[in-house]
């Protein structure tokens, strides 16, 4: 599908009403931030569906994947686990509870320092990620069947250089 035949859509009508209220306002940000926002909110209903025939939520899935990327022998501090995740160590127990209930996880002292504990993927668990990941990869990839790879590569790229640009832009922020 080309650009031309793609014609206007949801974010395009939303900056046609803010033009018309407030046509001093650039809204170009929005015909980018506007897209990824939308765009992830159309998939997240497929791919917590995919992870809940998996027993899983999103969070579980997000613990036993960071297990299972970080190879052999699938195991990490919970300190690394939640810095990963990118959420608070609270938040990270709560999964860990659930996830050991199900014998996806367990908790064994660290063999460098038997004070503290770290957290290590079951056989199960490791079989469950695989199998979770797999389905989640087939059904994200069948979303964009009809697009072809080199304009895939191309968003790719474009997507890449805008998480760089946003990144250093918040850094200096920070400054």
């Amino acid at each position: 599908m080309t650009l031309e035949k793609t014609g206007a859509d949801h974010v395009d009508r939303l900056r046609a009403q803010w033009a018309r209220e407030l046509a001093d306002l650039d809204t170009s940000p929005m015909s980018i931030l506007g897209r990824i926002y939308r765009l992830s909110m159309l998939v997240r209903p497929g791919i917590e569906e995919t992870f809940a025939a998996f027993g899983l939520d999103r969070g579980e899935f997000d613990v036993i994947a960071t297990l299972r990327r970080a190879g052999a022998p699938y195991r990490l501090t919970p300190t690394e686990l939640y810095r990963s995740l990118m959420i608070t160590s609270g938040g990270l127990t709560h999964r860990l509870k659930r996830l050991e209930k199900a014998g996806l996880v367990k908790r064994a002292p660290s063999p460098e320092d038997g004070r503290s504990m770290m957290v290590e993927l079951t056989s199960a668990g490791k079989t469950r990620a695989e199998e979770a990941f797999r389905a989640d990869m087939a059904s994200e990839l069948a979303l964009f069947a009809a697009m072809p790879q080199a304009r895939r590569e191309l968003l790719e790229e474009l997507l890449r250089e805008l998480t760089h640009t946003v990144m250093s832009s918040l850094a200096d922020r920070q400054k």
